[in-house]
């Protein structure tokens, strides 16, 4: 597929929303669309938006619900009722080359970076440009310090 900004041509509406996680509509983001078309999921202006977006819900996660591990995070992201989490949590292990037990700071920017890449993968086939995963995550963590 060719590439078209920072999203693929024909891919998910997830991408094509700058949404590459598959936010569904119910918060104020920053970056939101003024107008949206998608009645279910969020739509962002840029895609740093829809990936800082994501990693503010993973950082509730890993601080706030003290869910360190994949497959903690995955079955509160991708629960077996809309899913099939058991493959979720293997394709995102496997791809991070992580084992299930292994625990995930929010402070270690190549981890949380890895796991939304994989978990891109699973959502979308495919993964987005690693700068503007990274730019994403810089933007969600500039409103904590660690503890």
């Amino acid at each position: 597929m060719a590439k078209t900004g920072f999203w693929l041509q024909g891919a998910k509406g997830k991408l094509r929303n700058n949404n590459p996680l598959n936010i569904r509509i119910g918060n104020d983001w920053v970056g939101e669309v003024s107008h949206p078309t998608d009645k279910d999921f969020e739509q962002f202006e840029k895609m740093s938006y829809g990936v800082r977006a994501a990693f503010i819900i993973l950082h509730n996660y890993i601080v706030r619900h003290k869910l360190t591990t994949v497959p903690e995070i995955i079955h509160r992201w991708a629960p077996n009722n809309e899913n099939n989490t058991k493959k979720y949590v293997e394709t995102v292990l496997n791809r991070m080359n992580f084992e299930p037990q292994q625990e995930i700071s929010w402070w270690n920017k190549d981890v949380m970076c890895n796991l939304f890449q994989a978990m891109c993968y699973v959502e979308n086939g495919c993964v987005i440009d690693d700068c503007v995963v990274k730019e994403g995550y810089d933007l969600a963590v500039g409103q904590w310090k660690p503890i």
